[in-house]
């Protein structure tokens, strides 16, 4: 896989557990079409250094977007999470 415009990525460093113990991990419904795709395993995690800024990134990931249609169903799940490190 390749990164189209890895400037924009943070250090790796920065985004790990030990440093970050606050988390939130994406990943795709049962149903999700998309799973064909990506593989049955696929999901991402974001890491944050407290709770609160966890929170809102958690808040802002998860609202409906602005141009949602009503009909329209969030298409990833998005559980907290927290490192033992």
């Amino acid at each position: 896989m390749s990164i189209q415009s890895a400037h924009n990525l943070r250090p790796a460093q920065a985004n790990t557990p030990a440093a970050r113990p606050y988390g939130v991990r994406v990943s795709l419904k049962l149903n999700d079409p998309f799973r064909k795709i990506l593989g049955p395993d696929w999901q991402r995690v974001h890491w944050y250094s407290d709770a609160t800024e966890r929170d809102a990134a958690l808040d802002e990931m998860s609202r409906r977007h602005d141009y949602s249609r009503p009909q329209d169903a969030p298409a990833l799940v998005f559980s907290k999470i927290e490192s033992r490190v």
